[in-house]
């Protein structure tokens, strides 16, 4: 059960992670790169926790969660405007140059 969990905690530090680099990409903004810096460093310590999970559960659990609570990004400019719940899930924005 602890190994499901730690799999889904890192997916969702994943799917963000990649978001923000999505969106760095395409609008240029510096708290978009630095929370995609953050979140693969959430990235790694969730993946050790994950591996660590099988032999040591309490370990690996607080291994993900301290991930988990790296992954906190903080305030942010507003890139999406008035875009639907649907892009604003994918980070779809306007690219600029």
């Amino acid at each position: 059960m602890y190994f499901a969990i730690s799999i889904a905690a890192f997916g969702v530090v994943a799917f963000l992670t990649l978001r923000d680099i999505r969106i760095f990409r395409r609008t240029k903004l510096e708290s978009y790169r630095r929370g995609a810096m953050k979140g693969m460093a959430a990235m790694t310590l969730a993946l050790l926790g994950v591996m660590v999970v099988k032999q040591h559960a309490e370990l690996g659990m607080l291994l993900v969660l301290i991930g988990l609570f790296i992954n906190k990004k903080g305030q942010r400019e507003d890139v999406f405007g008035d875009a639907g719940t649907g892009d604003r899930f994918l980070g779809k924005t306007v690219i600029r140059n």
